[in-house]
């Protein structure tokens, strides 16, 4: 089983924030497979169950905010059964352009807190994921202002296609692709 996790913030008034992008990916896929979101309490999350060649999947929505997505992600990694090296996490980050997506195959969660929050629950960083750019035009924001804020009419045809993006790899690891095929395909610029 794999499990692809889109982080971001619950309520409704995140909704279409840079720092929701995780969530958008995994809706997006979850829409390629037709599927919908049950909340699993328990697990602090949201979760949609689809196969792929055979393939069990979850897509998981973290319920805890941000900060604290460690906590699910570990809630569900040990309910499953799954292994880090079968765990893709999707978020923002403020070091790559708007528009252009990075997968790696493992490495720091840098300064974004929801992915130092899983490295911390699971105890490693041995784990894949994409990376949505997010890099602000005008950095005389204070972050926490700019993640929080509504993406900007002008730049959402950029994410809309970065998340297009970031799904169809997400897709592409729950088909098996190899990391090393993943970043070939995924980390051009475009």
């Amino acid at each position: 089983m794999k499990v692809v996790v889109g982080l971001g913030n619950p309520e409704k008034k995140y909704e279409n924030t840079y720092h929701n992008l995780g969530f958008m990916a995994v809706d997006n896929v979850a829409s390629k497979f037709n599927l919908d979101y049950k909340l699993k309490s328990s697990l602090k999350c949201a979760i949609a169950d689809g196969n792929v060649g055979g393939q069990r999947f979850l897509l998981v929505k973290p319920t805890t905010y941000m900060n604290l997505s460690g906590e699910c992600v570990q809630k569900v990694l040990s309910y499953y059964g799954v292994d880090t090296e079968d765990l893709l996490v999707i978020y923002d980050d403020i070091d790559i352009e708007i528009g252009q997506i990075r997968f790696r195959p493992h490495g720091s969660p840098g300064t974004h807190n929801g992915m130092r929050n899983i490295t911390l629950m699971i105890g490693s960083n041995e784990y894949k994921r994409v990376r949505i750019g997010t890099k602000p035009r005008n950095p005389d924001i204070p972050l926490i202002d700019y993640v929080l804020s509504k993406i900007s009419k002008q730049e959402y045809e950029d994410f809309n296609k970065a998340i297009e993006r970031a799904a169809c790899c997400a897709v592409d690891f729950l088909k098996g692709i190899d990391s090393d095929g993943l970043m070939q395909e995924y980390n051009k610029r475009i």
